[in-house]
């Protein structure tokens, strides 16, 4: 068990308002959830600022090279394998050495996915995995190579020099200087090693990671490459276990009790003594607590628990409304001198699960609103950028989420962290059910890395695991599991994403009964344990394709009205009003918020990525969007669809339907009324309308008054391009970025909403082009090319700024065929000089 905790029976867990703890700082609300992104501009992320001198923590992103290797052929994957024995001596491996010419490698930047850079092939044994050629039939494009040559000074010889990778697609071996350093085969959770005594102090080193995507671990598309950050990170030999330090709290009355605890280990040859003291840090800088543990001896190769208590007076707890957030610094101190030092963060905030009540957030119920997401995005793939993190996230709060699901894997310290700041829970998933040791490795470096973050509300062990759960195994290793995660962490409850074995042993070892779907057994199964909280882990799997309201299936398009769902899940209307109807169901969690790469449902070739989602792959609503944001959120919302530009139709019936939550609303056609209607809560309203052109105009009323109008208009031919960027300044980091939506506009300025032209871009200046999109799931146009069609109107292109601040332009023309040329359109982003994060050099 660890040192740090104490151990708690389920029974204990769900008898206590669990108290919970966190990690980084902003406030925000639903209604404001894109002025909150709006002032995220390059923040230095809390994975780079938790280290205090003398620690040092170097971003590891920037200045490799890399190559296509052969997962079949040696003589084409730099002869590694070529003979029996590659691993007989140490040191050996020469393309991790001086002698190994990288000359005409591409060079490149980190986070990078290589998959979302390879075409689409038409192979239904890759149809989960978005039609990418990866996997064993495919070895001329499932391994790569990266390499980086860098420095460490001769001054830190003596202290432990530690790599980081936050995640990586999907078995990695790491070379330095000559030697094999380690291996590691899974694509989620991170993993590190300790280089000291392998590297040239005062001289060149030279990294070398073969990563190989042969294999998966999921059944949707997953990446390859080393798609997260990496990390380099210098300590004392005396230093802080990682992610050992932990900030567990406890309100009571006016006062935040905190139980503080780390793990101090001693890698030199001599015993040492030390202390180890605790600053607690408000938002605004000032110090609200101390505290010491006492000194200690640690021998060598040892290492010694450090428990401490404190308290905060009028504490400002962590809210969806109001995410305050606190920083403890730990340091160590022997012979007067600290030795290493490190800033944990965390919030202050109780959450209670109620069998019959639901959700408690400090005190007060809360329904869960929340969207089950991948972690792949238009034009980058796995790659994403920290602040495409935030982006996607503004897009969720902005219909009126409130929680997140992992799905189906631990997810970026960076998509955690814009929970914490933005106000969003979170339901944290491992990828691997199992208790074996790949597995519980797995669990244990999740809980342990986000166990301090606020945002985390509940453990997840799994997905859908239907083999295993009726079978005996599934209730031991499900027990394994949940003993484990308490063990490290006795503040929070675990569930399981269940979709079968209703009446087996399985679900009654949860401490959260999670549904998937099966909504004729919530009921039944909640009589039967009516002791056991409940939360919808995964519901919905509506399908639907923006902008397109004709199911056609000659194209693989889904009308975006309300209408479709697969065989075994619900619409959005039918789920929600089954969960809003029952106070014991906590909420859930919508498969899913974005569209994603592979699984395309309901739909194979051509399509290449799912349509389940309530936005596009890049971040468009579809119409769903706006019955969740009516039903969800707080603000008075009128959304009226479809378009009407309906050429041909003239005299057909259009059906009409409008997202309000509103008192009534009135319908117009140019200028004649067709008639109010009362708003029925969770539900939409619909009219058929003959078609003609002109004005559909609809106008929403509250308490007898007309507060919203809305109007869809028949639009004329294209005669310009517009460029619409999220932020007109950004950092010149190397790593910032803007979010450009790109439109075509009729003579009057109006935008066209069936418009499909083929727009090219060229990016100059201090930046370049990271991607483009447009959301259609049926496009197999190159994410990385210069050029994307629109897709109902839109499309989406991704800059990326560099290190020197000035400006970027990004200039959008149409091509002459077949249509005539319009204006080109410019928009001009200027890149500031901000405070860099300490990287690699």
């Amino acid at each position: 068990m660890d040192s740090l905790t104490r151990s708690l029976t389920r029974r204990d867990l769900l008898r206590s308002g669990l108290a919970l703890s966190a990690s980084t700082l902003v406030a925000g609300s639903v209604g404001r959830a894109h002025a909150l992104l709006a002032g995220h501009s390059g923040l230095a992320a809390a994975e780079a600022s938790s280290a205090v001198a003398p620690r040092e923590r170097l971003l590891f992103d920037f200045g490799w090279k890399f190559f296509q290797g052969h997962a079949s052929d040696p003589l084409r994957d730099l002869g590694f394998g070529m003979g029996q024995g590659d691993f007989a001596k140490s040191g050996e491996f020469k393309f991790a050495t001086e002698q190994f010419d990288d000359s005409k490698w591409r060079g490149l930047n980190l986070p990078h996915d290589w998959a979302v850079e390879l075409p689409f092939v038409y192979d239904e044994e890759q149809q989960s995995h978005g039609y990418k050629p990866l996997g064993r039939r495919y070895p001329e494009t499932s391994v790569g190579w990266y390499r980086r040559t860098f420095e460490v000074a001769k001054v830190d010889d003596g202290r432990r020099i530690t790599v980081e990778f936050d995640g990586a697609f999907r078995s990695a071996l790491v070379f330095l200087n000559g030697y094999f350093i380690g291996r590691n085969d899974n694509g989620y959770a991170p993993f590190r090693f300790d280089l000291t005594d392998f590297l040239n102090f005062g001289g060149k080193n030279y990294l070398m990671v073969r990563m190989d995507a042969s294999f998966g671990d999921g059944w949707f598309y997953e990446g390859a490459g080393i798609y997260r950050h990496v990390w380099l990170t210098k300590t004392d030999a005396l230093h802080l276990g990682h992610c050992d330090s932990v900030a567990r709290t406890a309100v009571k009355g006016g006062t935040a009790a905190l139980g503080l605890g780390t793990v101090v280990e001693n890698q030199g040859t001599q015993a040492e003594s030390c202390r180890v003291r605790w600053r607690i840090v408000d938002a605004a800088g000032n110090v609200v607590a101390t505290a010491d543990a006492a000194p200690q001896s640690i021998a060598p190769d040892g290492s010694v628990a450090f428990p401490a208590n404190a308290n905060i007076t009028n504490p400002a707890l962590w809210s969806l409304e109001a995410p305050n957030m606190y920083s403890a610094v730990v340091t160590v101190e022997s012979g007067g001198k600290a030795r290493d030092a490190e800033r944990v963060s965390f919030g202050i905030r109780s959450i209670t699960w109620d069998a019959d009540k639901g959700f408690f957030l400090n005190g007060k119920p809360v329904k869960i609103k929340g969207t089950c997401n991948h972690h792949d995005h238009a034009g980058v793939g796995a790659a994403l950028p920290d602040r495409l993190q935030w982006y996607r996230l503004a897009v969720l709060k902005d219909m009126g989420g409130n929680a997140v699901r992992t799905s189906h894997n631990m997810p970026t310290p960076e998509w955690v962290e814009a929970c914490e700041r933005m106000g969003m829970m979170m339901m944290c998933e491992t990828r691997l059910m199992s208790s074996n040791p790949e597995g519980m490795a797995q669990l244990e470096t999740m809980v342990k890395r986000y166990r301090n973050s606020p945002a985390i509300i509940l453990w997840s062990m799994g997905n859908e695991e239907w083999t295993m759960m009726p079978q005996p195994q599934g209730a031991r290793v499900i027990d394994d599991m949940i003993a484990r995660t308490h063990e490290l962490d006795p503040t929070r409850l675990c569930s399981a994403a269940v979709n079968a074995a209703f009446e087996s042993h399985f679900p009654e070892q949860l401490d959260v009964m999670g549904f998937n779907y099966n909504l004729n057994m919530h009921d039944d199964y909640h009589q039967a344990h009516p002791k056991q909280p409940s939360v919808g882990s995964e519901t919905a799997s509506t399908v639907s394709t923006r902008g397109i309201y004709s199911t056609d299936k000659l194209r693989n398009q889904v009308s975006a009205y309300d209408l479709n769902h697969t065989d075994w899940s619900e619409l959005a209307e039918e789920w929600w009003k089954f969960y809003a109807a029952r106070g014991w169901l906590s909420g859930g969690f919508a498969w899913t918020g974005f569209d994603y790469r592979g699984e395309p449902t309901p739909y194979g070739w051509p399509s290449i990525s799912s349509q389940f989602g309530i936005v596009d792959m890049c971040g468009f609503p579809k119409d769903n969007f706006y019955y969740y944001k009516a039903w969800w959120g707080v603000e008075p919302v009128l959304h009226l669809f479809p378009h009407w530009n309906w050429a041909g139709r003239e005299g057909e019936p259009v059906s009409v339907w409008v997202h309000s939550n509103l008192d009534s609303v009135e319908l117009f056609l140019n200028g004649n009324s067709l008639g109010s209607k009362r708003v029925e809560t969770l539900t939409h309203l619909e009219w058929k309308v003959n078609y003609e052109p002109g004005v559909l105009e609809a106008r929403g009323t509250k308490a007898g008054k007309v507060v919203l109008t809305e109007k869809r208009e028949t639009t004329g031919g294209a005669e310009s391009i517009r460029l619409t960027a999220d932020r007109n300044e950004i950092s010149a980091d190397g790593e910032d970025i803007a979010v450009l939506r790109v439109e075509v506009l009729d003579q009057q300025g109006r935008a066209i909403p069936t418009a499909a032209n083929m727009i090219s871009f060229k990016v100059s200046g201090q930046g370049s082009l990271l991607g483009v999109g447009n959301g259609d799931p049926n496009c197999q146009e190159s994410d990385k090319a210069p050029k994307r069609s629109l897709f109902n109107g839109l499309a989406q292109a991704i800059v990326q700024a560099n290190k020197t601040p000035g400006t970027i332009t990004v200039e959008a023309s149409t091509e002459p065929y077949p249509r005539p040329n319009l204006p080109s359109a410019q928009v001009t982003i200027t890149t500031k000089r901000v405070e860099l994060r300490p990287t690699v050099g």
